[in-house]
């Protein structure tokens, strides 16, 4: 059920575009909290806690005496001083913090509107409110595999962390362009392409989580060979049939790299069905995947060749967001075409 009330649907809108600036924000924050090596520094999920940040000395030397008692600390910032721990521990309470306001932000107006407009309102975008709560859930997860035996969090949680926070993105991107008044046109490409393309970045998106987790873009830092050939020399084809293959950096690089190889070739198969459908409403969005393909490839060899410098690093995952909306948005209008 949609309403047909322009001004709710304006509101609605407002709301949903609210919510999108937030996320990004958040996915931002999260990603330089993992390239600082932030995320360990509060060891404790704080649930209902943890509103207020440190604002006495000995409150600051508890917080660091938990930090003391992982294996990050023990096994890897043991020279680490008070103020040092502090840059790390702000990252982190900020990254919480956003993630709590925009719980609020889907809950508060959530439920306002419902009371206003109707129960449908819960409906239609209670799962946005779901997937946050499970979101939630998944950050301790993630932070809990890194407490213990451990100096990193779990790859495969930084993974699913990671995901859904785009998924999230994804749905309130959809149903904000639901809210629009985007005019059908014709288009004869397969919309199965399209999906299998955005498929194809949603996993790029999880091996680029593994690359970051093992901080395998840390090794070969040299393009377009790996080193001094193509696969990495430090591992054999025959891998590809363990079970752990997601654990060897070197293969996960390697699979990183030629996936984004794969993701562009079917681009370009698809500008030229755009191109020669010759409608014009597709070219834009059409265009600036491509552009936001061009920029990620760039970004991610830049990244590599700079031994994942922070700047290139926080690039290469923001741009990922424009990869996808744009793909999002290009998959609603071939969804919502006119068939001849």
């Amino acid at each position: 059920m949609y309403s047909q009330n322009s001004n709710l649907n304006f509101q609605l809108r407002v709301w949903l575009l609210s919510l999108i600036g937030l996320v990004i924000l958040i996915i931002l924050i999260g990603g330089l909290t993992r390239l600082t090596d932030s995320g360990l520094s509060i060891t404790n999920w704080e649930l209902f806690v943890g509103f207020v940040p440190p604002l006495s000395n000995d409150k600051w030397i508890d917080y660091f005496d938990l930090y003391k008692t992982i294996p990050e600390f023990n096994e890897q910032n043991y020279n680490m001083t008070l103020n040092e721990f502090k840059i790390i521990f702000w990252w982190e309470w900020f990254h919480r913090q956003l993630g709590r306001l925009i719980g609020l932000s889907v809950l508060l107006p959530l439920i306002f509107f419902s009371l206003k407009n109707g129960i449908w309102i819960s409906k239609k975008y209670g799962l946005i409110f779901l997937l946050v709560c499970f979101q939630g859930f998944i950050g301790w997860y993630m932070v809990s595999s890194g407490l213990v035996d451990r100096v990193d969090v779990s790859h495969y949680r930084l993974s699913l962390h990671l995901v859904t926070a785009f998924v999230i993105l994804s749905v309130i991107f959809w149903q904000f362009l639901k809210l629009t008044k985007i005019q059908s046109h014709y288009i004869s490409i397969n919309i199965n392409l399209i999906r299998f393309f955005l498929f194809l970045i949603f996993l790029q998106l999880i091996i680029g989580a593994f690359v970051s987790g093992m901080d395998a873009g840390k090794i070969y830092n040299t393009w377009p060979k790996m080193g001094l050939s193509y696969f990495p020399d430090d591992s054999k084809f025959i891998e590809f049939l363990n079970l752990n293959l997601f654990d060897n950096p070197s293969i996960v690089q390697f699979i990183h790299r030629n996936l984004a190889y794969l993701i562009v070739v079917i681009y370009i198969y698809i500008f030229f069905i755009v191109i020669k459908d010759r409608n014009e409403i597709f070219k834009k969005p059409v265009l600036i995947i491509g552009f936001s393909l061009f920029l990620q490839v760039v970004l991610g060899i830049f990244t590599i060749l700079s031994g994942v410098k922070i700047i290139y690093a926080s690039l290469h995952q923001i741009n990922s967001i424009l990869v996808i909306l744009s793909t999002l948005y290009f998959l609603f209008l071939a969804k919502h075409r006119k068939i001849n």
